[in-house]
């Protein structure tokens, strides 16, 4: 099965990359997983898992926006 030639390739990241990415520690991303808040992961193998870097991106994006709108 061939991609869309638009269509971005799938970057699979590990868990030190995501807390690179978002600043934010390890209890905090499981605790956002946990309440849907973030991304949830993706299971590789028996023992692996790893988030959709997209996803992260996306994911970080919007804080930006709703940390920058005006209060309701």
């Amino acid at each position: 099965m061939r991609a869309h030639p638009d269509e971005q390739p799938i970057e699979f990241i590990r868990l030190p990359e995501v807390l690179r990415l978002t600043g934010v520690s390890h209890t905090t991303i499981y605790r956002m997983l946990a309440s849907g808040q973030f991304p949830c992961q993706i299971k590789l193998g028996a023992n692996s898992v790893a988030w959709i870097r997209s996803e992260v991106s996306d994911w970080s994006r919007s804080k930006i926006a709703s940390s920058r709108s005006p209060a309701q």
